[in-house]
């Protein structure tokens, strides 16, 4: 039995593989997340969430700042670089970079947590005083998840980059369960405190989980604080880029958290809950796809094959307009219901449920170029640019706070909560825009592959209308029939909706004949091998590990 538990995390995953497998578990991770804030609105007043979503801001930048970015734009390249030379050198890079995390992460959270009571003021300085004392307490203890996430996705990206996908896929759903386990036993006696403990061991688990995955396999890592390893200054070079746009980011959430302290109890925990669900379609079918597809790009890239880089970032492109233009479609048009079902319950009333599915309105414009943007930059990280992304980031993140401070509060526009959604979107947007612009200019192969953009994008628009008049005449239809005051009637006419439109939308595109139609059946599916278009076979003739890609 522990044989096959080995195997089963140590298995190799082809790309349309390791695509099905994050698609299906980050769908259950989302699923859980929602489970998760349902039961949060349900146990935790909205004004104590406040505390709970505020408390985060400190240790996501500390997590955002020196991993995230390390992880996915320079500790995958620069290790697959080293292990297409020397399988040692690899773990050697390894060991000397998760040593060196582990050093830096503790001492930055101790030290931030002997200041916290500096910082808090200047992050929620709308506060009560003792909304303020509850949250430094509560950040205090978050600053114990970085230390733990941090060690987790440094060894997930070492599996990630020898393809192996399946324990770094589970570990979300051990995390999220870790919280709703602490949510349904402990805040009834505990409040948000238990919920914060929650989210800390959830992250001692899914390093645990992480770390089971590299003993299974013949990975030798060992403690190794060597400060001038060659290693090192490449990382470092190709990471304070990212890790400046990431930090640019975490800005704008800080400014948003501070501005959405001002605009009344719970619209830090409005804002947070509405951004929580829509990224469940940006994870579960964007993400999940672009993380697969990263490492085959980066492969390309090392060995200077530009023409399968550009064949493999346009065959994204296309992929993410095919999916996500319906996924923002359809939860703009099921707002409301969405929000209903997920957070209806408990202390979150009726205003709270009004304010988060506007909120989530103005969110879901974005979702495609939420999308763009990650792919878009990771194609700059597999060509060893980051610098460019993070200028574009940065813009697009200045763009979203001069747009916030315009949109949302009473001397601006007073659109409230609903217009810090709205500034996100448009600075996701403008960061899109130019992010393509260069990518076009740096891979000329790209306009190549834009021939025939126009009759895709018109095939993507027929379907896409299809969707909207399917799903508003699901919703007018049933709603006739059902009590819309009652769950399961909000559920019936949600569920009608979501399943007609996806169809109505599904069929429109096999009408057409649109390609990236069988490539979507394979990884939804997750059963057969997909015929694939063109694009695919080109992935299957850059594997370099004998498996199907």
């Amino acid at each position: 039995m522990i044989h096959r538990l080995k195997q089963f995390a140590s298995k190799q995953n082809s790309l349309v593989g390791a695509t099905a497998l994050l698609v299906t578990t980050t769908l259950l991770s989302n699923v859980l997340g929602l489970l998760r804030d349902r039961f949060l609105a349900q146990k935790i007043t909205t004004d104590a969430l406040d505390t709970y979503f505020a408390a985060f801001r400190v240790p996501d930048f500390l997590f955002n700042f020196l991993i995230l970015g390390t992880v996915s734009a320079a500790f995958i390249p620069v290790f697959v670089q080293y292990r297409a030379k020397s399988e040692q050198a690899a773990w050697e890079v390894a060991s000397v970079m998760i040593t060196l995390a582990v050093v830096i992460l503790v001492g930055l959270s101790m030290l931030l947590a002997i200041f916290m009571p500096a910082l808090i003021p200047f992050i929620v300085p709308d506060f009560s005083i003792e909304k303020q004392a509850l949250t430094i307490e509560l950040a205090r203890v978050m600053l114990i998840q970085p230390i733990f996430f941090g060690l987790s996705y440094l060894f997930s990206g070492v599996l990630n980059a020898m393809k192996r996908f399946t324990v770094y896929a589970i570990a979300p759903l051990i995390y999220t369960a870790s919280i709703i386990v602490a949510t349904l036993g402990f805040a009834d006696q505990y409040g948000v405190k238990a919920v914060v403990w929650g989210v800390v061991i959830g992250a001692v688990l899914h390093m645990f989980t992480q770390l089971l995955a590299i003993r299974s396999l013949d990975i030798r890592l060992a403690p190794i604080l060597q400060l001038r390893h060659p290693s090192l200054k490449q990382i470092f070079s190709m990471m304070w880029p990212r890790s400046i746009a990431l930090g640019a980011m975490q800005l704008m959430l800080l400014v948003f958290t501070a501005i959405g302290s001002s605009l009344g109890a719970g619209s830090v925990a409005v804002y947070s809950l509405a951004d929580n669900i829509q990224t469940m379609p940006t994870a579960v079918f964007a993400l999940s796809f672009i993380t697969a597809l990263f490492p085959t790009i980066s492969e390309a890239a090392a060995k200077r094959k530009l023409d399968e880089v550009a064949s493999h970032v346009w065959r994204g492109i296309r992929y993410l307009i095919v999916i996500m233009v319906p996924s923002g479609v359809g939860i703009f048009l099921i707002r409301a219901q969405v929000v209903r079902l997920i957070l209806g319950t408990g202390y979150f009333d009726w205003e709270a449920t009004v304010a988060t599915a506007s909120t989530l309105g103005f969110f879901a414009s974005s979702l495609l170029a939420q999308s763009l943007v990650v792919h878009l930059s990771r194609t700059f990280y597999a060509l060893h640019d980051t610098r460019t992304p993070t200028l574009y980031n940065v813009i697009g993140y200045s763009v979203a706070i001069l747009a916030a401070y315009t949109l949302a509060p009473m001397s601006g526009l007073g659109m409230g909560v609903p217009g810090l959604a709205l500034a996100f979107s448009i600075g996701s947007t403008v960061n899109a825009i130019l992010l393509y612009t260069t990518v076009r200019t740096r891979l000329p192969q790209l306009r190549r592959a834009e021939q025939g953009f126009s009759q895709f994008l018109f095939q993507v628009l027929i379907a896409t209308v299809s969707l909207i008049a399917v799903v508003q005449l699901a919703k007018a239809g049933v709603a006739g029939v059902v009590d819309m005051n009652r769950f399961w009637g909000v559920l019936a006419q949600t569920s009608v909706a979501c399943l007609s439109g996806a169809l109505a939308y599904w069929t429109a595109l096999r009408t057409m004949r649109v390609p990236e139609l069988s490539e979507l059946s394979g990884i939804l599916l997750a059963r057969f091998r997909p015929k694939l278009p063109p694009a695919v076979s080109a992935a299957q003739d850059t594997s370099t590990d004998g498996a199907s890609t």
